[in-house]
């Protein structure tokens, strides 16, 4: 596994999600004074069943359940639930120096540290609540317009970034950054919004204020675009702009959603899906920004 990646601002779901866990976890003892008074017509089902069951909800609702009674308590621990909540590759993703106690310790582990894959250029890691799979495309797997021009921009590490090496922009005018993904790379049936992840070097020159056109769609189709701002005032914009500004993470780093799609079928019926962030019109120079990639992960509902 690689170093810890925090999170974004948490949604009701993932919030609920940490509460039913602590409650099932930290909070033990008044739990188990609650589950011992409690009986459900449920306890009278096999184990198996009931773990049986519990694997075809969420990983959410098997925290919940685990409050219900003792037999879901034990049920909702089960390597059958947790096993059905991971990914079918995920034996792959696990070093061999790795020990795990259980499936679920395996789960949560998934969900609070990204694992470096395909040569350390791009990460993953599980949404907590859903157990949706979540990517990160690093800057180094992406396509930037001028990215081996050092004039233009410089391949610089970063202690704060999750992978080797990210790209800072010196001085140019034509900014164009794409990415491309695969949806059978990621969970099926399933909205995901991407974001551009970045970080500002002291003054963005010729950012402050300027649009950026941002687009998300499938290869060889019209893709949804909007404008985005990396560097956006508050004061002077309309509501229509301060919507698109970027909004920093929890892991300190900067990211702004360049759109949404959808991920429909099987892997044998996958969509290649494009993200872009380009300004190509107005001429100015540009520098002052670090990026380290383009995260996608489920909507939060």
């Amino acid at each position: 596994m690689s170093e810890k990646s925090v999170r974004e601002v948490e949604s009701p779901f993932s919030l609920s999600l940490e509460e039913a866990t602590r409650m099932s976890e930290n909070h033990g003892k008044r739990r188990r004074e609650i589950v011992s008074d409690s009986s459900s017509p449920f306890d009278s089902f096999p184990e198996d069943c009931i773990s049986k069951i519990v694997s075809f909800t969420r990983p959410r609702d098997a925290c919940v359940v685990a409050s219900v009674s003792k037999a879901f308590e034990s049920a909702a621990k089960s390597d059958v639930v947790w096993d059905k909540f991971l990914p079918p590759e995920y034996e792959s993703l696990v070093p061999s120096s790795r020990h795990f106690s259980s499936k679920k310790e395996l789960y949560f582990t998934f969900c609070e540290e990204s694992v470096l894959i395909d040569d350390g250029t791009k990460s993953f890691w599980l949404d907590k609540a859903s157990g949706k799979k979540c990517i990160m495309l690093s800057a180094m797997n992406i396509s930037i317009m001028w990215g081996d021009t050092p004039q233009y921009w410089e391949w610089v590490t970063f202690p704060e970034a999750r992978f080797k090496r990210v790209a800072k922009l010196l001085d140019l005018c034509w900014f164009e950054i794409r990415g491309r993904t695969n949806t059978g790379v990621l969970s099926p049936r399933t909205r995901y919004s991407a974001y551009i992840v970045f970080k500002k070097v002291n003054h963005c020159n010729s950012l402050e204020d300027v649009s950026i056109e941002a687009g998300v769609g499938v290869v060889g189709n019209e893709a949804s675009t909007r404008f985005i701002y990396f560097d956006a005032r508050v004061d002077g914009l309309s509501l229509r702009r301060r919507r698109r500004r970027p909004h920093e993470r929890r892991d300190g780093w900067m990211e702004i959603e360049l759109g949404e799609f959808f991920s429909g079928g099987h892997i044998m019926n996958s969509d290649e899906i494009e993200m872009s962030a380009f300004e190509t019109k107005l001429g100015h120079w540009k520098s002052g920004l670090i990026i380290q990639g383009i995260e996608i992960r489920p909507v939060r509902t």
